[in-house]
């Protein structure tokens, strides 16, 4: 079963914004709602949003599993909803919560600080660059 197939009592004004991927899915970002950070990225069907609106803990549609799960649950690790918006397009969800423990099903406190791409300040990732450049050519940066 998909999640397409499953009933809803989300709003239907809700319902009719809502652009979904071709499994009647939309992406959920999860933030921490007094540090702006990014926690994780789950998917919602119609349903995983009206129960996100009305319980004020999240529900997510795991694609693996096909079924509703809420977070903490099993975990211990709770995402206590303050607020949900939808994006511009209405095509992605964000959720800020107030998360208790880990986000991330490895523990970890968000799911992405494991492989950072690019650091904060690309400048200074840039100047670092020249410098180190530099040595390893026996010519200061300043001098090139």
């Amino acid at each position: 079963m998909t999640s397409t197939l499953q009933p809803s009592s989300l709003d239907p004004d809700i319902a009719a914004r809502l652009k979904r991927s071709a499994d009647g899915l939309v992406p959920a970002i999860a933030q921490q709602y007094d540090t702006g950070e990014v926690l994780m990225l789950g998917w919602m069907d119609d349903e995983a949003l009206h129960r996100t609106l009305t319980t004020g803990r999240c529900t997510y549609w795991s694609r693996s599993r096909q079924e509703y799960w809420v977070k903490g649950d099993t975990s211990g690790h709770f995402q206590h909803v303050k607020s949900v918006a939808l994006d511009c397009d209405a095509d992605t969800v964000l959720v800020k919560v107030d998360q208790i423990g880990a986000a991330c099903h490895t523990g970890a406190r968000t799911c992405f600080d494991a492989d950072v791409l690019l650091k904060e300040d690309p400048e200074e990732d840039f100047k670092e660059g020249l410098l180190k450049e530099g040595a390893d050519s026996g010519t200061a940066a300043s001098d090139q």
